[in-house]
């Protein structure tokens, strides 16, 4: 069962990297294309984030809540580390640009700590269930290799590369589930902060960052229409796989 947590929780994180696919036929970035883009991705990302919120709330509202909150002052304290960095240079970015990417590879990094931990104690209920959250939670990673290819392609960065940091940014989630599985009693009471915690790191991220590029580059009706229908097409495709 070890075995199966592992390579469960490895296909969660190789998910991520199928958000870079999209830009393996799309040679040319439009402004209009790439908000659109953003747009979808800020939809599914609040989407997976409410899911997150709900899924902790039952375990403990309060440890939920106390990790939202702990996920944006991570995530503030983590911008203004960055911004007071001057010489950050990534490829051929400018330092603006290799800023925004590091911030938004530091955050899915930061929260797919408790996503792994998610898979791990999943499986402690059953095979069954374990392997439901496992598929949730892959379906989550697909916008969030978008978000960050949507920062590092346009900018120079090949989208192999860009799957590559996608799939890096969920590393920790193969390295938490085994150890989360195997001691599933520790790691139960911090499901619900972390699951908080992911979800207030992200909330974050899509207001400041992604839906403020995709405003720049596409109407705002656009913009709010897409994000609504990424939202609810995220939603009914959770309920379609709900067990």
């Amino acid at each position: 069962m070890v075995t199966q947590v592992f390579v469960y929780a490895l296909l969660t994180a190789l998910a991520t990297g199928l958000g870079a696919v999209p830009f393996a036929f799309a040679k040319k970035f439009s402004k209009r294309w790439l908000g659109f883009a953003n747009a979808v991705a800020a939809g599914l990302m609040l989407a997976a984030s409410f899911s997150l919120i709900y899924e902790g709330l039952p375990l403990s509202a309060p440890r939920t809540l106390v990790g939202i909150v702990a996920g944006l002052v991570f995530i503030l304290l983590s911008h203004r580390w960055i911004e007071s960095r001057g010489g950050i240079n990534w490829g051929q970015m400018t330092k603006v640009d290799a800023k925004k990417a590091l911030m938004i590879v530091l955050v899915m990094t930061a929260h797919s700590f408790a996503e792994g931990v998610g898979v791990g104690v999943s499986f402690g209920a059953g095979e069954a269930f374990g392997a439901f959250i496992s598929l949730a939670i892959a379906v989550h990673n697909i916008p969030e290799g978008l978000a960050i290819s949507l920062v590092l392609v346009p900018r120079g960065v090949h989208w192999i590369k860009a799957a590559g940091w996608s799939v890096f940014s969920s590393l920790p989630q193969p390295l938490m589930a085994v150890p989360a599985f195997l001691f599933v009693e520790i790691f139960k009471p911090f499901l619900p902060f972390g699951l908080g915690f992911a979800a207030g790191a992200m909330i974050w991220l899509v207001f400041s960052e992604i839906l403020t590029d995709a405003l720049e580059e596409t109407p705002s009706e656009l913009v709010a229409s897409t994000v609504t229908i990424a939202i609810v097409g995220m939603l009914a495709f959770q309920l379609f796989i709900a067990p």
